[in-house]
Parts: C-alpha cells; sequence; structure tokens
C-alpha cells in the first residue's frame, strides 16, 4: 500500500486534518487515519471521559462546512473575568462582535462522535489497531509501520499525543505546580449563555455553560478547577456537600449555591512546545506539537486551526504525484508560527502573573481587567484571538 498522506492520532484534530484532505482529492482512499481500537459506538458518559471542549467560533465554522459540528452544546455568549480578592473585572459579549456565540461547550465524547459520522461517509481509510509508528524516511517519504504492516507515505502527520524531550533545547517544557478538578455542578441561580473566569493565588477557576442533561436537567456548569496539588487530592476527595462549599468560597455568590453533579477528575497541568514541527516529509499538529494550560479553552481550538492550515499546505501533494512534502511542510511551519507562539504565550502568561501572589502585581491585573473592559479598543484584540486566533 502507498498513501498520500498517513495521520497518526484519530482524535478529533487528526480527524479533522483528513477530512478536510479528503475535500481536496479525488481519492480519498489514499488518506490513511491510523487511530487506537476502541468501541465502535462512542458513549457520550462524562463518568468516562469528563472532557468538556469550549470550541471557539473559529472552530464551530470549521466543524460545521465538514458536516461534523456536533449537536446539542451550550453556546457562550458572554465570558466574564475577575480576581478573586482584588478589585477590576472584564465583560467580554458576543454582540460586540457580530457572532452569534463567542464559542460552545461540547463533552468531548460528542465531538468525536460527530467527526466519526463524517469519516464514516468520507472514503478515507481508516486503519484501527496498536499505535502507529515511523519506521524510517526513505527518500523523499516516509515508512509506517501498525499491526506487523508497513507502508509507504508522501507525508505523515502526528496529530495526537506526543513525546517531548524536555532536557532538549528545540521542546518547551514548564510544570506550574497545578492540577486541574474537572467536575460537573449545577448552581442554583445559573445565568444561561454566561462563562465564567476566575484567577485565584493558586490558578484560574473556570465555569462553563455545559449542555442540558436527561429529562432537561438545566443549570450545569463544566468545572476546571486549577489550584495546587495537595490542594486539588483534597478537593477531589471531599464529600460532595462539602466540595461544593469549598467551591462556593472559591467563586463567590453570583450563580447562587452550588451541588455536585457527577465525579470528580484530576490532572497535573504543564505546558510542551515543540519549537521545530516538521523533520522531512512528517510533521507534529495538535497536541503532538504543543499541550498547553487550560485557561481560556485554547487547545483544541488551536490544534484545529493547525488542522485547516495543513490541509492547505498539502493540497498540491494530493494534486501533484511528483510534489514533494518536504517545501510544503516547511512553508506550514512558517505560517503557523505566530498563532502558535501568541496563543502559548498567553496561556502560559495568564495563571503564572495571576499567581504570583504578590499584591503590587495583583493590583496591577486588576486595572489590566479594568482598562479591558472599558475600552473595546484594548478588548477587541484579545476577544479576536481567542475565538479566531491568528490565521494565517
Amino acid at each position: 500500500m502507498q498513501a498520500d498522506v498517513t495521520i497518526l492520532g484519530g482524535g478529533p484534530v487528526g480527524a479533522t486534518l483528513a477530512l478536510l484532505l479528503a475535500r481536496a482529492t479525488s481519492r480519498p482512499e489514499r488518506i490513511v487515519l491510523c487511530r487506537p481500537r476502541r468501541p465502535a459506538v462512542v458513549s457520550a458518559d462524562t463518568t468516562a471521559d469528563p472532557r468538556s471542549m469550549a470550541l471557539n467560533h473559529g472552530s464551530r465554522v470549521l466543524l460545521a462546512s465538514l458536516g461534523a459540528w456536533p449537536a446539542g452544546g451550550a453556546d457562550i455568549l458572554h465570558v466574564h473575568v475577575s480576581q478573586k480578592g482584588r478589585l477590576g473585572r472584564t465583560h467580554i459579549s458576543h454582540a460586540d462582535f457580530g457572532v452569534p456565540a463567542l464559542g460552545t461547550v461540547v463533552p468531548y465524547p460528542g465531538i468525536v462522535e460527530a467527526l466519526d459520522a463524517a469519516l464514516a461517509l468520507s472514503g478515507i481509510t481508516i486503519r484501527a489497531g496498536e499505535p502507529a509508528a515511523i519506521l524510517r524516511q526513505e527518500g523523499d517519504a516516509a515508512v509506517v509501520g501498525q499491526d506487523g504492516q508497513e507502508w509507504t507515505t508522501r507525508a505523515c502527520v502526528h496529530a495526537e499525543g506526543g513525546t517531548f524531550d524536555h532536557q532538549a533545547r528545540n521542546d518547551l517544557h514548564r510544570d506550574y505546580g497545578q492540577h486541574a478538578v474537572l467536575a460537573i455542578v449545577r448552581a442554583s441561580r445559573p445565568r444561561p449563555g454566561w462563562a465564567w473566569e476566575r484567577f485565584t493565588t493558586e490558578g484560574p477557576l473556570a465555569l462553563l455553560p455545559y449542555p442540558a442533561g436527561p429529562a432537561h436537567d438545566t443549570g450545569r456548569y463544566a468545572l476546571v478547577w486549577c489550584c495546587r496539588p495537595g490542594h486539588a487530592e483534597r478537593l477531589a476527595a471531599l464529600d460532595d456537600g462539602a466540595f461544593a462549599d469549598a467551591l462556593g468560597r472559591t467563586f463567590g455568590t453570583r450563580l447562587g449555591g452550588f451541588a455536585a453533579a457527577g465525579p470528580r477528575h484530576r490532572y497535573p497541568l504543564g505546558i510542551n512546545l515543540r519549537r521545530h514541527v516538521v523533520d522531512g516529509a512528517t510533521v507534529a499538529i495538535g497536541n503532538a506539537a504543543q499541550t498547553l494550560h487550560p485557561v481560556a479553552g485554547q487547545g483544541m481550538n488551536l490544534g484545529l486551526r493547525d488542522a485547516a492550515r495543513l490541509a492547505e499546505s498539502l493540497a498540491p501533494l494530493l494534486r501533484d504525484p511528483s510534489a514533494r512534502a518536504a517545501p510544503l511542510l516547511s512553508a506550514y511551519a512558517r505560517a503557523r508560527g505566530a498563532d502558535r507562539w501568541l496563543t502559548s504565550g498567553l496561556t502560559d502568561f495568564m495563571p503564572r502573573i495571576f499567581a504570583t501572589g504578590l499584591a503590587p502585581v495583583e493590583h496591577a491585573c486588576g486595572l489590566a481587567l479594568l482598562g479591558l473592559d472599558v475600552s473595546r479598543t484594548l478588548r477587541g484584540p484579545l476577544a479576536r484571538q481567542l475565538m479566531e486566533g491568528l490565521r494565517a
């Protein structure tokens, strides 16, 4: 078998890239998507996978164009940003930017299910099994292996996960000394369409509107509570009532009281950024190229922008049998550099600057939030970056 493009990793970023490439060729079977073997039916049960993704406006437009926009998401119409114990806040509204929503919160399994449905109609070659790997590069192509079989591919894309060399100068790694506690909670006085980002001295706490559950169970929020590892461990061990009380003390009373609406999960947080994403006929995108702090929910949105730009860059390869992948991938890396570094820089800076514990810095952050709130000129570029990113 010979492929034009092989994609390693069947998550949302890899699946989106495959669908975009399939639109650009008359031979979609020469696009190979390798992913781990999994059940034929993906469950939307957040107990199995608690992740909730805040897909921004640009991601919604992209997935909808592929017929892969998941149904039943909860739109974010307003974002309220503040810091605990200090003055200053910022309010960002969809009406300020002429978009129907700033973003939409969708459970991760729902995104996978929508993309799987589109893939089933695409003609793409899907190989499910043990993780595939690049065995070697030969000339202008790469040789990929999976489950004892090998094939040659003109371009190979790492699209999920990543192995980062934390000792190498070429990769950036930082441990934030924070863990994220993920949970679904219910508020007694919910505000539909509002998302909240509240910075504390331990890290940011986000509450995102969550899709209604069975029997129109409304008033639910996806919680991402970033704090010191010991604190996160204690929060995860609390009973539901004590956890809800702790959340109320940290967030405040804007949404009334809280009640737990599901199990809690805990993850360590760090940034991993691959400085050089291209090696000959191979390229890394999405989580294989960068993993970010969850503040502002930019990780998957950045990965989807990677996929969109890479599909444009590889289109000539699909049209011309003599085209070489290496120069096309190098052009891709140059085009994506500004967006990758700006987005990773913002998500690296925000959780650290608000968590210094230094009063002068905290007051300066409060003034910055106030300045963003009163000036649309200042607020606009930040909001546009979070909604759409830099799309070169």
